[in-house]
C-alpha cells in the first residue's frame, strides 16, 4: 500500500486545543487514542482505494495519535479525525459522531459553489432570516471578516476528502458555515446588483435534523412540446420506482424524456436500474464491483495494484421490465453535475453502456462504491468505501467523475438570471433528434 502522504493536521481552526469554559468533554484520552487506532485498523482492512492515496498516511496517524492525548473538546477531536480521514482522498469515507449531532449545526442557508464561489440559493423564512435578509443568489464574499476563498481553503477543505479538487470544493462550500449550535457567524454578501452588505446568521439547524433543502426524490415538469423532465433527486427511497411507474403507466403523448440526476447523491443502485429497465428494449449490464480481500502481501509497501487481493463480482444483467409499458424509441437525455454521486453514477455508467441516450452537463462526483459503517469509541463511527466500481469491460469508473457527452458549464451569470444552460441544451438536443425522426 502506498504510504506517501503529507499530513496537514495543524490548521486554521485547530490551533487552540484547550476547551473553553463550559465546553462538554465526553471522550477520555484513552477513548480518543482507541478511536484513532480503530479508525486506522478499519481503514487498512476495508478501504478500497489505497492505490490512489498519495500521502504519508502513517505519518498522519502518528501525528493524530499525539494530538489525541491533550485535553480537548470532542468537537475539536472530531475535526482532527476528519482531517486524517480526508487524506485518503475519498468522498465516501468519513467520520460521524452521532452523540454530537445535536451540538453541531449550520445556518438555514442552502449554499452552492458556482465557478468556485459560494452563492446562497435559498434560505428558510425564519424570524431571524427575515431580519438578516441574506437575499437569494447573493454571493458570500467573507466569513467572520475573512475572505470566503481563504475561509474555505484553510478551515474547511482540509476536512473534506475527494478524488478531485472540484468535488472537494463543491462539498466544502455546502458545509462552510457548520459549527457549534446556537453560535452566530458574520457574513459579507455581494448582492445581485453589485452592492455589498453584512448579515449575521445563527447555526440553528442541528446535524441531527433533516436538512430542509433536500428536494423531493422525484419531481416532474411537462413542456408544451410533449417533452417531460423527471428530476430523480435521490435513489434512497425505493418507492421512487413505483412513483415513476405510476407517472408513466403508458408513454402515450411523450415525445422525449429528460432525466435530471444533478442533485442525486444518495441511495441504492438497484433503484436506478429498475427505472432504467423501463427505458430499454434490450438487456443491459451494470457496473462491476470489487472489494479488498485480506492477504499478507497487502501489508507490504507495494505500488502495483495487481499485487493487492481483490474479491470481484461480475456485472449484473438487467432485463427490460415486463410488468410495465416500455419506453418507446424516442430521445432520452440525461443531466449530470458534480453533485451526481454514488448510486446515481452507477446509473450513468449503465445508461451509457445501454446506449439509451446522451449525457449532458458536467462530470459526476467520482464518489462511487458501497460504504459500510464501522464502530469507534463513544458511539462514533467510521464510514468506509469498501468497493471499487468499473464498467462491464473492466475499466474503472473515472476517479474524478464520468464525463458527459456534451459539456455545459455552470455560471454565476446564468444562476442570477434564472437560466439553466444544461436543461436548455437538453431540450435543444431532444428537439433536434425529434426533427430528424420525422
Amino acid at each position: 500500500m502506498p504510504r506517501r502522504l503529507v499530513p496537514v493536521l495543524s490548521g486554521f481552526l485547530l490551533g487552540a486545543a484547550a476547551p473553553g469554559p463550559g465546553a462538554a468533554q465526553q471522550l477520555s484520552a484513552a477513548d480518543r487514542l482507541s478511536a484513532v487506532a480503530a479508525l486506522t485498523t478499519h481503514a487498512r482492512y476495508n478501504f478500497a482505494g489505497w492505490d490512489r492515496v498519495r500521502a504519508d498516511w502513517d505519518s498522519a496517524v502518528r501525528a493524530t495519535l499525539a494530538q489525541a492525548v491533550p485535553r480537548q473538546t470532542d468537537q475539536i477531536f472530531l475535526r482532527r479525525l476528519r482531517r486524517l480521514t480526508a487524506l485518503l482522498g475519498d468522498a465516501g469515507t468519513a467520520v460521524t459522531a452521532p452523540p454530537l449531532a445535536g451540538q453541531l449545526a449550520r445556518p438555514p442557508l442552502d449554499i452552492r459553489s458556482v465557478e468556485g464561489r459560494p452563492f446562497i440559493l435559498d434560505y428558510l423564512e425564519t424570524a431571524e432570516m427575515r431580519v438578516a435578509r441574506p437575499e437569494r443568489l447573493a454571493e458570500i464574499v467573507a466569513v467572520q471578516s475573512i475572505p470566503a476563498e481563504t475561509w474555505i481553503r484553510d478551515s474547511v477543505l482540509p476536512e473534506i476528502g475527494g478524488a478531485s479538487e472540484a468535488d472537494r470544493l463543491r462539498r466544502a462550500t455546502a458545509v462552510m458555515l457548520d459549527g457549534e449550535r446556537h453560535t452566530a457567524v458574520a457574513l459579507t454578501l455581494r448582492l445581485s446588483d453589485g452592492s455589498v452588505r453584512g448579515a449575521s446568521v445563527t447555526r440553528s439547524v442541528p446535524w441531527s435534523d433533516r436538512w430542509p433543502f433536500r428536494p423531493d426524490p422525484l419531481e416532474v415538469t411537462e413542456f408544451p412540446d410533449s417533452v417531460v423532465l423527471v428530476r430523480l433527486n435521490s435513489f434512497a427511497d425505493p418507492g421512487v420506482v413505483d412513483r415513476f411507474d405510476r407517472l408513466f403507466r403508458t408513454w402515450e403523448g411523450v415525445r422525449g424524456l429528460i432525466i435530471d440526476l444533478r442533485a442525486n447523491d444518495a441511495g441504492d443502485s438497484e433503484t436506478g436500474y429498475q427505472i432504467l429497465a423501463r427505458l430499454s428494449d434490450r438487456p443491459f449490464l451494470t457496473v462491476r464491483r470489487r472489494t479488498p480481500r485480506y492477504e499478507p502481501v497487502a501489508l507490504t509497501a507495494v505500488t502495483d495494484d495487481s499485487l493487492l487481493g481483490w474479491a470481484e463480482a461480475p456485472p449484473d444483467t438487467i432485463v427490460p421490465r415486463a410488468d410495465r409499458a416500455r419506453f418507446p424509441g424516442v430521445t432520452v437525455a440525461l443531466l449530470t453535475s458534480g453533485r451526481t454521486a454514488g448510486a446515481a453514477e452507477d446509473f450513468v455508467a449503465a445508461f451509457r453502456v445501454a446506449r439509451r441516450g446522451v449525457v449532458i452537463g458536467q462530470p459526476t462526483s467520482g464518489a462511487t462504491g458501497h460504504r459500510i459503517l464501522l464502530p469507534l469509541s463513544g458511539g462514533w463511527r467510521f464510514q468506509a468505501t469498501v468497493t471499487r466500481h468499473a464498467f462491464p469491460d473492466g475499466s474503472d469508473l473515472p476517479a474524478d467523475g464520468i464525463e458527459p457527452d456534451i459539456d455545459v458549464e455552470e455560471s454565476a451569470r446564468a444562476l442570477r438570471e434564472g437560466a439553466d444552460p444544461a436543461l436548455a441544451r437538453a431540450r435543444e438536443y431532444v428537439a433536434e433528434q425529434n426533427r430528424r425522426r420525422r
